[in-house]
């Protein structure tokens, strides 16, 4: 999940210091050594890298973990960084990695490894990236004059601004990591800070008179659940002044808008409890932080920054690798945009009804056409379960097979269509009478050749002989189609030639022709 706005990603690249590690014609270029940055923000490494000429490279990833020698986990496909971590490069040989949502627990040495077609030549950029993840804390000390300070794990990369939070209300904006405040013994006010360009990510509130000052608490900072679920988002809260009123809102909204009577969210969602929010039949769009708010007798408000950040996620099947073979090996794994809350387990299917196996990714050792069909994984948790749309495993030629299978079948029966019809058609127009080819002479009267002369009787004579059969029979049957030529008749054209015409029979396919005497 990406919670990072406009100027929230931390590029690794801004930084002036470079790493250049490997020998000769070897090497990774790393764009930093070293970044701090805040929880919950994104952030970018980058690296380049040589090799020798006549080298191809087959394989580029990082990684962070090797389970045993030269077994690297490549971070795409680590558990702990799935949804929220991509991997690209571009033409100019630029690998980036990009993390979001960062974590504590994301503070590692990340390293980029590349591999090519020859023995030995595989390279890690060492030492890699150290990446430190902080997130934000306001210590306070001092007397009447309190000096709150903004505290953090490792000094942040590039210089940043902080902005400070009196009740809830900006009051400050300065270079400086601390603020003085005059503080009177009866005046119970509560503090926080944030970083310019990641406003979203409050430290907690803390009071500078201990417990006693207007405060929120939530259970869950960050909660990951399955489209069409439900969820549970709590807090505790507590005003130094009896409550009077108090509402859940979205934090992406201009104004704070009681989410209960939010048209969008009407018919599910519920307050068990003030201080609980139950939303059900979750949808992708309800994605957001959720903030509670309350007002005091003597109208203060208390609430407390960030508040507790919902995603809603589908869940889809990826294949690994995308394109596949007979006798590869492959693997299916469920993905969703976060890692899952309560511990989710998972169930595969090659068909909706007939589970195969269980666990996030899948494994097919040597497909063959055999293992083609759809796979579907199920989530569940305790919030609910989804099933993922239909991933079509088929093998590489084997589409290409069947494809011109059916180009080939296609052909064939259009050629089955279209012969009998155009040879129906031919000996339509064969069965007209011929036209008529006498030439006139100048002074209108016909010249009529003894081949004219003979054609025309032999036409006569035929049609002659048909006109009984034939003046109703202009009409195809294409049940029984019959077509025959006399054997005895001669053509004084050719007569040197006695052409006979062997009676052929068209499969019960009868053709009568009407001819019109001349």
């Amino acid at each position: 999940m990406v919670l990072s706005t406009t100027g929230s990603v931390l590029v690794s690249f801004l930084w002036s210091l470079t790493v250049v590690l490997g020998q000769g014609d070897w090497g990774v270029t790393y764009s930093t050594q070293s970044i701090c940055v805040l929880k919950g923000s994104t952030v970018e490494l980058s690296c380049t890298y040589k090799y020798p000429s006549g080298y191809n490279v087959t394989s580029t990833f990082w990684f962070t973990k090797e389970i045993s020698t030269e077994n690297y986990v490549n971070l795409s496909d680590d558990p702990d960084y799935r949804g929220h971590v991509t991997y690209h490069s571009d033409e100019e040989n630029r690998h980036t990695l990009m993390i979001t949502d960062l974590r504590e627990t994301d503070s590692a040495e990340y390293k980029f490894r590349f591999i090519t077609d020859q023995p030995g030549g595989k390279r890690i950029g060492q030492p890699g990236v150290t990446l430190s993840v902080t997130g934000l804390q306001v210590e306070v000390t001092g007397g009447k004059m309190k000096t709150l300070t903004c505290n953090t794990s490792c000094p942040l990369t590039g210089n940043p601004t902080y902005i400070w939070y009196k009740n809830g209300q900006q009051i400050d904006e300065s270079s400086s990591h601390q603020y003085k405040d005059l503080v009177k013994s009866y005046y119970r006010a509560s503090y926080s800070c944030s970083v310019k360009g990641h406003e979203h990510l409050h430290s907690p509130t803390v009071c500078v008179l201990g417990q006693t000052c207007n405060r929120v608490t939530y259970t869950q900072r960050r909660i990951c659940v399955l489209k069409g679920s439900s969820v549970d988002i709590s807090c505790t809260y507590a005003g130094y002044n009896p409550v009077i009123s108090s509402l859940w809102f979205r934090s992406d909204k201009m104004t704070p808008r009681d989410v209960t009577k939010d048209p969008e969210y009407t018919g599910r969602v519920l307050n068990t409890l003030p201080s609980t929010l139950r939303i059900t039949d979750l949808r992708e769009k309800d994605s957001a932080e959720y903030r509670f708010t309350f007002k005091t007798s003597n109208f203060e408000w208390g609430h407390s920054f960030p508040g507790t950040t919902l995603t809603v996620t589908d869940v889809q099947v990826k294949m690994t690798p995308a394109t596949v073979t007979e006798g590869q090996n492959v693997t299916l794994t469920c993905i969703t945009s976060c890692p899952l809350t309560d511990n989710p387990t998972y169930i595969w299917y090659k068909t909706v009804t007939s589970p195969k196996t269980s666990g996030q990714s899948y494994s097919i050792t040597n497909i063959t056409s055999e293992d083609s069909g759809e796979y579907y994984c199920e989530v569940r948790n305790g919030r609910g379960y989804k099933i993922s749309s239909a991933l079509m495993v088929t093998l590489a030629g084997k589409q290409t097979s069947v494809l011109t299978a059916s180009v080939g079948i296609t052909v064939v029966v259009l050629f089955l269509i279209l012969c009998p019809s155009g040879f129906i058609l031919f000996r339509m127009r064969g069965c007209k009478s011929p036209p008529d080819t006498t030439d006139l002479t100048d002074d209108g009267q016909t010249d009529s050749s003894p081949v004219n002369d003979n054609v025309s009787d032999m036409v006569m004579t035929s049609t002659a002989a048909q006109t009984a059969d034939t003046d109703n029979q202009d009409v195809l049957h294409y049940a029984s189609v019959h077509y025959s030529s006399s054997k005895e008749q001669d053509v004084p054209l050719y007569s040197s030639i006695q052409k006979q015409e062997e009676e052929v029979q068209y499969v019960a396919v009868k053709l009568n022709c009407a001819s019109d005497a001349t």
